[in-house]
């Protein structure tokens, strides 16, 4: 199990990044030399179906791959359709 760390941003971060998909698209990009941020956006949540979600941008190099939005406990990890 990865270590999520202690704090609820680490932890968001860290539900995205252990994801497989995000896994082997980072693994791909740094392969290629490119330069991957996560990116979470504390000061602007978003509230789906009752629940707070901190959005966590996944980048190569400055330019965006993906958006997600996280619970700040962790439970639950979406796809942001909305970018």
């Amino acid at each position: 199990m990865p270590d999520e760390g202690n704090t609820p941003w680490r932890r968001a971060v860290a539900k995205v990044k252990h994801r497989a998909e995000t896994d082997a698209w980072a693994a791909r990009m740094s392969r290629e030399r490119f330069h991957v941020q996560y990116v979470v956006s504390l000061d602007a949540p978003k509230h789906v179906g009752g629940n707070c979600y901190w959005p966590v941008e996944v980048r190569a190099d400055g330019r965006l791959w993906k958006r997600f939005l996280v619970t700040p406990d962790g439970r639950y990890v979406l796809e942001d359709a909305k970018r």
